[in-house]
């Protein structure tokens, strides 16, 4: 290439970079700020831990006490009233959800069991009827799936009481289960005896 060809390409090189300023030798460009990157990393924990919180399940699937399929279920938290046990055994109150475990893995169901109580609670449900059936043909033991049931309503804080439901409502393949209060429900229901 010849010089004048040269020169001729720096002179319009030049007149198009007219208005450019050379930047300060301090001036530098962090493509990587690590400030955004560190917020970013307690963003995405944030959203893993969210994550693993909704999914985990403390209901065991383990060492079960089997009942049989025609065994009453009943349980009765120490300091709840015998009259509001009654109640819930003669089916009196209303069934606010019903959740079906029929046809689920024993995984599924202790699942969809852990997650359901959880919302009802959360919507200050008090009472829920669980199907789950009698199981006179499971396997390895007959009533597999209800003395899971039987188990995990006993593991729940949120659980209060349960027992066995009434004929109409689907008797020993049922469940009648009471929740305790949520605790802004307290605050509802204390606001509305102080305003009556």
């Amino acid at each position: 290439m010849s010089t004048s060809n040269q020169a001729d390409d720096l002179q319009s090189f030049m007149e198009e970079m007219g208005d450019v300023k050379p930047l300060a030798k301090n001036d530098t460009i962090n493509l990587h700020d690590p400030k955004a990157r560190i917020a970013d990393k307690q963003k995405r924990a944030k959203l893993h831990l969210a994550t693993q919180k909704s999914t985990f399940n403390p209901l065991t699937l383990e060492n079960v006490t089997p009942v049989k399929p025609d065994d009453f279920l009943s349980f009765q938290q120490a300091g709840i009233q015998d009259g509001v046990f009654k109640n819930l055994r003669l089916g009196k109150y209303d069934i606010e959800q019903r959740i079906s475990l029929k046809g689920l893995t024993l995984k599924e169901a202790s699942q969809h069991l852990y997650e359901s109580l959880g919302r009802c609670h959360e919507k200050g449900c008090r009472a829920v009827l669980i199907q789950h059936g009698r199981g006179e043909q499971s396997q390895p033991f007959p009533a597999l799936k209800k003395s899971y049931v039987n188990h995990w309503l006993s593991e729940l804080e949120e659980v209060i009481a349960f027992h066995s439901a009434q004929p109409a409502h689907g008797g020993l393949g049922a469940t009648y289960a009471l929740l305790k209060k949520h605790p802004e429900q307290k605050l509802i229901n204390r606001e509305k005896n102080r305003r009556g």
